[in-house]
């Protein structure tokens, strides 16, 4: 399936809209227009939330066919999305307007080729659920930095849990770049001009794709290599990473910020490594971004509350 991101929203969007259905139909499983849409408004909501995806897996994943989205592109998007704390009232349209899409989908390859494609979208749903518990939108923005990250971490109930927020405090990362690791992503070790000692070097691809490298200390990579010389991957499930996280923050008394909080504490620590190393503040911005694998200056600003 290609064209430009328009002509392909406005192909997939005849497969969802039948003028005129009725509710009764679109409710009822054994009704050719179970799951449809009636209204042009809906529609056109949608497809404006797809043409924002598509263009997004254009740049960040080198996407350009619909019929070849994973979840875990669409997980990512949503990521990306809550990573600038959205209203919760955008976020919930991101989400249902996704699943539109999920549908949409296997309603065109059922018309293209007989049999519906088999897609599952349904960690939008995750994402936005896990959002709205945790306050991850804009209507409840705030400083999330945890107070003390080690001992929150250190609380946590899985080793693979502790490891993971280990790296995303060490590096920075997003839940993505820790959720799977393979060895090949282990780039060994590297000097670290900027705080003068040896850091272990992960590669990862976040942010709905884009590559690079994140640095963390010694003694956590060699953790993780040892993990991964053992069971050859290193992977967590993220709903039951984010679970345990919240649970921990329960027990010790302290406002549950999610993962993402752990970028928080890396973003400002990073800070005043650059400080120290005698960047300017200005300098040390952009250099924080990069690493963090944004590209304005003014996105770490936002970290640091």
């Amino acid at each position: 399936m290609r064209g430009s991101v328009y002509y392909l929203s406005a192909e997939l969007i005849k497969a969802l809209l039948v003028e005129g259905a009725k509710k009764t139909e679109r409710i009822d499983p054994n009704h050719p227009n179970f799951q449809k849409i009636a209204s042009f408004g809906t529609a056109k909501t949608y497809r404006a939330v797809w043409e924002n995806f598509f263009h997004y897996l254009r740049e960040h994943w080198l996407v350009k066919d619909p019929e070849i989205i994973t979840g875990d592109m669409v997980g990512s998007y949503m990521d990306y999305k809550v990573s600038y704390h959205p209203s919760k009232q955008y976020l919930e349209k991101l989400s249902a307007s996704l699943g539109a899409l999920e549908t949409a989908l296997k309603f065109y390859t059922q018309n293209k080729y007989g049999a519906a494609k088999e897609y599952d979208f349904s960690v939008r749903q995750f994402i936005l659920n896990e959002s709205r518990n945790l306050d991850l939108v804009a209507d409840n923005y705030h400083n999330r930095t945890y107070e003390n990250p080690e001992l929150l971490i250190e609380s946590l109930s899985e080793p693979f849990h502790r490891l993971a927020a280990k790296i995303q405090l060490s590096g920075g990362c997003r839940l993505e770049g820790v959720a799977l690791i393979k060895f090949d992503q282990l780039h060994g070790i590297r000097f670290d001009s900027i705080t003068g000692t040896d850091k272990g070097v992960i590669f990862t691809k976040e942010k709905g794709g884009k590559e690079g490298d994140v640095l963390i200390s010694l003694e956590i990579y060699k953790e993780l290599l040892e993990h991964i010389t053992v069971q050859k991957h290193f992977k967590i499930d993220r709903q039951k990473y984010s679970t345990d996280i919240r649970e921990s923050c329960k027990k010790l008394g302290i406002p549950a910020e999610g993962s993402h909080a752990f970028r928080w504490n890396f973003s400002k620590r990073r800070m005043m490594e650059y400080a120290r190393a005698g960047y300017t503040y200005e300098q040390s911005l952009q250099a924080v971004s990069w690493e963090m694998k944004h590209n304005r200056a003014s996105i770490t600003e936002h970290y640091l509350g």
